[in-house]
């Protein structure tokens, strides 16, 4: 198998298709899943001493009913409040209680001292399959860069096992920065069998996610028709951790097959030059609460309403918007008209998926604003953003946009306990004076050191959980190099 510290470019042609051929042999002997136990059971395992014989994760992972104690717990739900030191009592799988002193004698303890507990990172759009292209368009713009050699060469080349792989590398970073919930808007849906790859990675690694259906290239494509089959099979119950939606433009065929489907769609490249064709839709009744709408740049007033006044919900990839060109990212215009935007990671090809970067743009751009108005005289002038504001729309306003707020976002008695746990004494953090702003001011991934999702522990004292990490940086690897190597594209490692 291929090194993965190598590039594609630097790999002789006849290791790379000898290791693609044995790679694609074992994801694909699990027949029409296309990824089963051949492939996951390698890199997974739910056996805690796969984690180094820690006695302590093998009762959590064992226990119905788990007490962390004694952190500063910020549950961003005013009724419960926030702790300068409180526990949280999660019982199969739920959150129970959230205040100080919780007795639970047959509760596992997790020790929570020196830690900031917080509802996990919810991301609204982000395009996994491109987990295995990281950063291969450090310095492209959306136009033509992107379009040209990611949404159209590379993307073109994708098999299924390559689906599956960007979907896993991906999911793992995510729950690896401390996301627990996020927005697939895929886009690589060339065939019903791609599309199903994508789904059963997810199914396996525990990330909850709204799958937003979207586009593929090439005749077997089958978007967007094939979103029906996805609602009566893969997505008929709603007591699971995915969750099924639309990836639309706005397009009167798009919006009439997610109202016959019974999902919400979320609108990718929301601008200008696509707000007429949002206004159409409103006039044929297609638009309903619950729909996203992602970038939004340069909007007009009337467009602002419209999706206040229909129930939408905003998602900002403020980092990406402001490097690739999308445009100056419209915190300002999205609050102006009342609506508390979500935000989002986009694409990693450019840029990290961490929320904590995406906090810090929001929170920087939003500021300097409004301060260069103040500084050119003007009055009247919107607030300030807190570090409380950001981290609520990475948390809340991040589980309104995906219709998931009954269930996450919160750490709130008789929500799924979706939870991270953030080490705030590390030199880069400590002392801490202010929660929320360590959080969003002070730190980075490597301050997540456990995370839970709906109860079970997906990353616990800074590992992921049953995860084999060499297998999966190896499969990773050999799907990036069959991508490259089909497509012609040319990988620059020193450029």
């Amino acid at each position: 198998m291929s090194d993965p510290n190598i590039p594609a470019a630097g790999i002789a042609a006849a290791d790379a298709s000898r290791d693609e051929k044995s790679s694609r042999r074992d994801v694909l002997r699990a027949g029409a899943g296309f990824i089963g136990a051949a492939v996951a059971a390698p890199m997974f395992s739910a056996d805690a001493h796969a984690q180094g014989n820690d006695a302590e994760l093998a009762r959590v992972l064992g226990q119905r009913r788990i007490l962390i104690k004694g952190g500063v717990v910020l549950s961003l739900d005013r009724a419960v409040g926030d702790f300068a030191q409180a526990d949280v009592l999660i019982e199969d799988g739920r959150i129970r209680e959230v205040r100080p002193g919780i007795a639970a004698a047959d509760a596992t303890v997790v020790d929570a001292a020196n830690r900031i507990v917080i509802p996990g990172f919810i991301d609204t759009h982000h395009h996994f399959y491109q987990g295995i292209l990281r950063n291969i368009l450090s310095n492209g713009l959306l136009n033509p860069d992107y379009q040209r050699d990611i949404a159209g060469t590379l993307t073109a080349a994708y098999q299924p096992a390559d689906v599956y792989a960007g979907e896993l590398v991906t999911a793992l970073g995510m729950i690896d920065h401390g996301t627990t919930t996020a927005v697939d808007t895929s886009q690589v849906q060339h065939t019903p069998e791609h599309t199903d790859a994508g789904i059963r990675a997810l199914q396996e690694f525990g990330l909850r996610v709204v799958y937003a259906y979207s586009r593929g290239t090439g005749p077997a494509a089958q978007f967007p028709q094939d979103v029906m089959r996805l609602a009566r099979t893969t997505f008929s119950s709603k007591d699971q951790l995915l969750t099924l939606a639309l990836g639309a433009s706005p397009d009167d065929g798009i919006f009439r097959a997610a109202r016959e489907a019974g999902v919400p769609a979320v609108s990718h490249g929301v601008n200008k030059n696509t707000e007429p064709a949002l206004f159409g839709l409103a006039r044929a009744g297609l638009l309903r609460p619950g729909d996203e709408y992602i970038h939004c740049t340069h909007l007009s007033d009337a467009a602002w309403k419209l999706i206040r006044d229909t129930g939408g919900h905003v998602s900002l990839a403020v980092p990406i918007e402001m490097a690739m060109g999308h445009g100056l990212p419209p915190i300002q215009d999205a609050l102006d008209h009342g609506i508390r935007p979500s935000l989002s990671s986009d694409v990693d090809v450019t840029m990290a998926q961490d929320p904590f970067t995406v906090m810090r743009a929001a929170f920087t751009l939003q500021r300097l604003g409004v301060l260069q108005r103040a500084r050119a005289g003007a009055q009247n002038l919107p607030a300030l953003l807190t570090c409380r504001d950001v981290l609520e729309f990475a948390t809340v306003e991040g589980a309104r946009c995906t219709g998931l707020e009954r269930k996450v976002g919160t750490l709130t008695p008789g929500k799924d306990a979706d939870i991270v746990l953030l080490k705030a004494d590390r030199l880069n953090v400590w002392p801490l004076n202010n929660a929320p702003g360590a959080v969003v001011n002070l730190m980075n991934p490597s301050n997540v050191e456990t995370v839970f999702i709906a109860g079970k522990a997906r990353k616990w004292r800074g590992d992921l959980v049953g995860v084999d990490v060499p297998r999966v940086l190896r499969l990773i690897a050999e799907a990036r190099d069959g991508v490259v190597r089909r497509s012609g594209f040319t990988v620059d490692l020193l450029g």
